[in-house]
């Protein structure tokens, strides 16, 4: 089982984060590089006679390949280990809970990654663009991982502790992170239009769900035909 584990974890995290990657190169990273000019100063929001109209075009991808190879290498390494960790999940759930694993159900696992790893910390911290003034890094990180976790284990007790109080245990649990609040600035220092860091944020998290519905959907997938 293992070894099914392994190889379908890999096949799924090779398409998921394919499709990712291009996702991103499609609607993701030309967002990015459009914020990269206003970090470098190439366009200015804001002009000195007090305008607030800025020019919306993104640049092309340009020729950076080095750096285009390392967003794919990377989406095929992360999708990779998400998948790992799916897979892991579901095998557990149906030692203890008799759940059978379906690409079904795998599609329903890799939404609730999605919410898990990328949503729930967003609502605190959500996707910037490059050059956006933040709080320390170490607080952020610390609460980052918090709300993952939390998140992780509040669905958990949802979906698998049956009663009112597994309800009620992993609703707090799912809170508690955004109750506490995540570390900001008292000031705002955005340097980008804020069309295009609420477009840049709405267009991460998309894609990002897509990815993970591929991967929780291959990655069920891929270890139920690998068993039979």
């Amino acid at each position: 089982m293992t070894k099914n584990l392994l190889s379908s974890a890999v096949f799924a995290g090779l398409i998921a984060g394919a499709v990712a990657a291009l996702l991103q190169f499609m609607f993701v990273i030309p967002l990015l590089l459009e914020g990269e000019l206003y970090e470098s100063g190439a366009r200015v929001h804001f002009m000195s006679d007090g305008s607030t109209q800025s020019v919306r075009e993104a640049p092309g991808l340009g020729t950076e390949w080095g750096r285009h190879a390392m967003t794919v290498g990377f989406n095929l390494v992360t999708y990779t280990g998400y998948g790992l960790l799916l897979l892991a999940g579901m095998v557990l759930a149906r030692a203890l809970r008799g759940l059978e694993i379906t690409p079904e159900s795998g599609l329903i696992w890799g939404i609730c990654g999605f919410l898990a790893v990328q949503l729930a910390p967003a609502v605190g911290l959500p996707p910037e663009l490059p050059g956006t003034p933040a709080a320390e890094l170490a607080p952020r990180q610390i609460w980052w991982l918090g709300t993952i976790l939390a998140t992780v284990a509040g669905l958990g007790l949802v979906a698998f502790w049956r009663g009112l109080a597994g309800l009620v245990v992993g609703l707090v649990l799912i809170l508690a992170p955004h109750i506490i609040g995540a570390p900001h600035l008292d000031t705002y220092f955005g340097i980008a239009p804020p069309e295009l860091s609420a477009e840049f944020a709405t267009m991460s998290l998309g894609m990002a769900m897509i990815g993970w519905g591929l991967l929780g959907y291959f990655s069920a997938y891929f270890f139920a035909r690998g068993e039979r």
